[in-house]
């Protein structure tokens, strides 16, 4: 059994969670608030950094990198009829391609989109002193870096099966992750980027994906479309 520490729009949790579902992992879901610094999480995980992966009778796997690396390990030799490490799909220089997509995605899209986003729009209104209106002029900037990242999306999508190569990997999950933090939102203009909407379309309704799209943050309204596999 597993204990997924995690906070609903935090990408690194997401990427885990959908990964997690579409291995076929049982796992009970436990809501951490980043901006609160509780002693008990700390006690866990220094860095205060979700997600903090839980597994009974073994250890505690702090990071979206090493939780995903142990469950890849983990699926391969239990479940060797797979066929290999369902997350890292193929062959050594593949595989390396799937991980400098999850690396660009965790580092610089996070870096320049997603948690710029979330602490304007979500972090800022719980922390003490914190805004509950956005700053226009940040906002502006995380918009046109979310443009540049969406752009090269869809030339990924428009040149291969799935973003990394022919099968779907963990690139796939981490950038999902992101961009589906943004959509809910509302900041992605789907309208201008088509092929990386159809990409994000095939994902939307794969079983895996079905939490994603029944979480609710509280004070924090979803738009209509983020949960209609049809957009």
């Amino acid at each position: 059994m597993y204990k997924l520490i995690h906070f609903q729009l935090c990408p690194f949790s997401r990427a885990i969670r959908i990964a997690m579902a579409e291995l076929g992992l049982e796992v009970e879901l436990v809501v951490e608030h980043p901006w609160e610094w509780q002693p008990e999480f700390l006690a866990l995980n220094p860095a205060g950094e979700l997600p903090v992966l839980q597994v009974e009778d073994g250890p505690t796997l702090c990071g979206a990198y090493a939780i995903s690396e142990y469950l890849t390990e983990e699926i391969a030799e239990t479940q060797p009829e797979r066929g290999g490490a369902p997350l890292f799909p193929g062959n050594r220089a593949e595989r390396a391609e799937v991980r400098r997509l999850v690396d660009w995605f965790n580092g610089k899209f996070n870096r320049e989109v997603t948690h710029e986003l979330l602490s304007e729009k979500v972090y800022a209104r719980h922390m003490p002193g914190g805004s509950t209106t956005p700053d226009a002029d940040i906002l502006r900037a995380i918009r046109a870096n979310l443009r540049y990242h969406m752009s090269y999306v869809n030339h990924l999508a428009h040149q291969r099966s799935w973003l990394a190569g022919d099968e779907l990997s963990f690139a796939d999950l981490a950038a999902t992750a992101h961009i589906s933090s943004a959509d809910y939102l509302g900041e992605v203009p789907w309208e201008e980027f088509g092929v990386a909407k159809v990409w994000y379309a095939r994902i939307k309704s794969r079983r895996a994906f079905r939490t994603i799209l029944t979480d609710r943050i509280p004070g924090i309204a979803r738009p209509a479309h983020y949960a209609d596999l049809d957009f």
